[in-house]
């Protein structure tokens, strides 16, 4: 406990190798990386061809042209860039050049059958074709299925250029909901009773990447109201020391502290500090401890030491770890309350010792230490989605509005 950089030095070790054993062991090192593209290609589904059945019909077909277009671009593109080549890993140029001759021709009735036959017409065909494209794509995609709140689903297809925002906007476009800014997506792990909402600059692609193959974890598109409180609500996380009555104030004064905290060039992290029980590791036993949040990370007092800074010690830090909510700890785990929540890896998947569990005495306290925990890890970029979120938001309702006068 010394040195704080020496043991923060071995934890990002023992991380590191952490992520590397989480690779299944009967999977080579020289792992062709499209063998794990094939095997990530949906998700929510038992496999491919389920998830292209649930699409919508304009959706695959905007899927099977997206995949031509793609497809045959690359195509031209490999084939002007490695015209002199003859590595087996590009097309022949023999291929190509004879395909340009037999275009330039006058074609056979036969010919144009073949031509005609290859334009997809039932949906069984344009699932054969999006198969067959999927595979040969470079920029990955998935298809996924998004649960409602009254448990029926949604099927989306998403490539990993797109944000949580992007995803959220079609949602809007196919639910019809009334496109507040609390919308949000999220993941749920029935293993270990958690739930985290997506942050709306994060890549879905890359988030869901990290479950593994057969997880049984789901993707809610639900309500949030707490999504963006602490810019709605300034005042709960950077006054909350007072005892006055924090409801009344004026908006004015709101946005005095959000100009304050979040307009300079650097961020001001709530000054949050107080009593937490902490799990112990592998035991269901909780122990209470001082904590004091910055913006590196979570400190703690040690036994006998005092509250200043010289003798915290670095409880953990946030640039490798995402924070999750989580369900009936009392139960599962002999939680003083059920009002906790756990820093973890995003590769973690299934309880390890390092994983932290955290508890509050209740759910203010625990609104107040996962929001402000948020604002710490993702900075300004969160006040960001904010103004993005308020901006697309009030544009959707301005078309939704002009659309049903019309």
């Amino acid at each position: 406990m010394d040195d704080i950089d020496a043991m923060f030095s071995e934890l990002l070790g023992e991380m590191d190798h952490l992520s590397q054993s989480l690779s299944p062991a009967a999977d080579p090192p020289e792992a062709d990386p499209a063998l794990h593209r094939e095997s990530t290609f949906s998700i929510g589904f038992t496999d491919l061809n389920e998830s292209l059945n649930e699409l919508e019909d304009h959706d695959l077909d905007a899927l099977v042209a997206d995949l031509g277009s793609k497809s045959t671009t690359q195509d031209l593109t490999t084939h002007q860039q490695n015209s002199s080549l003859t590595d087996d890993q590009f097309a022949p140029p023999a291929m190509t050049q004879r395909s340009e001759a037999a275009a330039a021709l006058p074609q056979t009735p036969n010919t144009a059958g073949v031509q005609q036959r290859s334009e997809p017409q039932t949906k069984a065909d344009k699932i054969k074709m999006a198969l067959e494209k999927l595979k040969e794509a470079k920029v990955r995609k998935l298809i996924i299925k998004v649960m409602m709140s009254d448990n029926s689903s949604k099927t989306l297809m998403v490539d990993e250029r797109q944000t949580v925002r992007e995803v959220l906007d079609k949602l809007f476009e196919k639910t019809h909901c009334d496109c507040n800014i609390n919308w949000s997506l999220c993941e749920t792990n029935p293993e270990l009773q958690i739930e985290r909402g997506f942050e709306d600059h994060e890549s879905l692609v890359e988030l869901l990447s990290e479950w593994t193959r057969h997880s049984e974890n789901k993707i809610y598109f639900v309500s949030r109201p707490q999504k963006y409180v602490m810019f709605t609500d300034p005042q709960i996380f950077y006054m909350w020391k007072k005892k006055t009555d924090l409801t009344g104030i004026n908006e004015h004064a709101k946005q005095l502290l959000l100009k304050e905290h979040f307009g300079g060039s650097t961020l001001i992290v709530p000054d949050l500090e107080g009593m937490l029980y902490l799990k112990e590791d592998g035991k269901k036993v909780w122990k209470s401890r001082y904590f004091v949040l910055r913006a590196s990370g979570i400190y703690y007092v040690p036994k006998g030491k005092t509250k200043s800074s010289s003798d915290l010690a670095c409880f953990i830090r946030f640039d490798k770890v995402n924070i999750y909510t989580t369900n009936n700890y009392k139960q599962k785990y002999r939680a003083p309350t059920n009002f906790c929540f756990m820093l973890k890896h995003p590769c973690i998947q299934k309880e390890s010792h390092y994983i932290k569990f955290l508890c509050c005495d209740d759910e203010h306290t625990l609104l107040l230490w996962v929001n402000s925990i948020r604002i710490a890890k993702y900075g300004t970029g969160l006040y960001k989605n904010y103004q993005a979120a308020v901006k697309r938001v009030s544009t959707l309702q301005t078309l939704q509005s002009a659309a049903h006068k019309d």
